[in-house]
């Protein structure tokens, strides 16, 4: 699957940027992105996992792989310019998440 193409499905992005600092299992992953059903999450992780972007952990829990942590600092500036121009757009800011994390990745 083509990168583009896998990060352009609905909540790819909000799945990846929830893995950044730390493993996360399913049920986690749920209460941080109630938004997201089921079904969507179980696919989206499922194509992650295949892309070689993200893997399971032996407890069971999602995290990124090297490919995975590349792929966000790859996403850095979009995140940058996401805040820069988020008052032009009309909102507050863009969130993916909790602010503070481990991986540096802001």
């Amino acid at each position: 699957m083509a990168a583009f193409d896998l990060l352009g499905r609905r909540w790819a992005i909000v799945i990846l940027w929830q893995l950044r600092a730390e493993p996360v299992g399913f049920r986690e992953l749920r209460r941080a992105l109630p938004d997201i059903s089921s079904s969507v999450l179980s696919t989206r992780l499922q194509e992650l996992t295949a892309a070689e972007v993200t893997e399971t952990t032996p407890t069971g829990k999602y995290t990124l792989t090297p490919i995975g942590v590349e792929l966000l600092y790859a996403l850095a500036p979009l995140k940058a310019w996401s805040h820069n121009w988020a008052r032009h757009l009309g909102v507050d800011t863009f969130t993916l998440g909790q602010p503070a994390d481990k991986s540096g990745l802001v």
